[in-house]
């Protein structure tokens, strides 16, 4: 048995013909036509029998009926709205499927909780130009997300999960890193998407992080990051002064309360340390 019958090119140009659609490049839109990957996604995302689900871009349902199948509810969140009439056909045998007609980016967490209650998981073929800022605004605002199984562009993955040191490792990184951890992923060719993207893809889980700090110490620390890579060529000392944020006083007390090196660059601070800064900039 498919995990879903809509995961081959045959059947999502017959649904694509009957409704008349083509696909929006200005949308992102690349539709998945491979049902092994359907399935790896499933098999990385765990989600339970109870799970609320919020996938994002559903476009004519591939993934969406088949986390029906897994999933307690979904809530599928869709901008195009000339996509909707097929997501209905399509998800017709999906009696716990609520489709909320909005924009990742503008939607309140109210409107994702309404049909069923908090979300637990994000499981989602992200539209490749939001990607980044959709999973951390999610993270961000919906404390009762667990986890997020998406598929992203490769360099997107490469600077969600990157370690410090590297040349992917960024502001968005430790932002992330603050209230995530990467734990599990997978390449995806081109080749299984219809029409195929001109970039590679990866899929990547990302689980929520319970840190003991406050929330206002890892909003700070956010700062100090952005700070610290907003001139990525100085060294953090410079970079942090530069920034207006705190006077040097400031900056030299707490580089030298918290025993980090003035001349190191931001990219080899671990998030560890930007909240050991943080904690001592406030």
């Amino acid at each position: 048995m498919p995990h879903s019958p809509l995961a081959t090119p045959s059947a999502t140009i017959a649904v694509l013909e009957r409704h008349g659609l083509v696909t929006k490049k200005s949308l992102g839109q690349h539709f998945l036509v491979d049902d092994n990957v359907i399935g790896r996604i499933l098999a990385l995302a765990r989600v339970a029998r109870d799970d609320v689900v919020v996938e994002v871009g559903p476009g004519i349902g591939t993934l969406t009926v088949a986390l029906c199948a897994y999933a307690g509810a979904v809530v599928a969140v869709e901008r195009d709205p000339g996509l909707l009439p097929a997501l209905a056909e399509t998800t017709t045998a999906c009696p716990r499927l609520a489709i909320v007609r909005s924009d990742a980016l503008d939607v309140t967490p109210g409107e994702l909780s309404a049909p069923f209650g908090p979300p637990a998981a994000l499981v989602a073929n992200l539209p490749y130009q939001v990607a980044a800022t959709v999973v951390l605004r999610f993270f961000e605002q919906l404390p009762s997300l667990a986890s997020a199984t998406v598929m992203v562009q490769a360099e997107v993955a490469d600077r969600m999960a990157a370690e410090p040191g590297g040349k992917d490792y960024g502001a968005y990184t430790v932002k992330l890193r603050l209230l995530t951890r990467p734990a599990g992923r997978f390449p995806v060719p081109r080749t299984v998407f219809l029409p195929p993207p001109r970039v590679d893809s990866a899929v990547l889980r990302l689980e929520r992080v319970e840190r003991p700090e406050p929330p206002a110490l890892l909003e700070t620390a956010a700062e100090v990051a952005s700070a610290a890579f907003a001139q990525r060529r100085k060294t953090l000392r410079n970079a942090l002064l530069a920034s207006g944020r705190w006077s040097r006083e400031d900056v030299d007390e707490a580089l030298a309360s918290a025993g980090i090196e003035g001349r190191r660059r931001a990219e080899t601070l671990s998030v560890d340390e930007y909240v050991s800064l943080a904690r001592l900039m406030r």
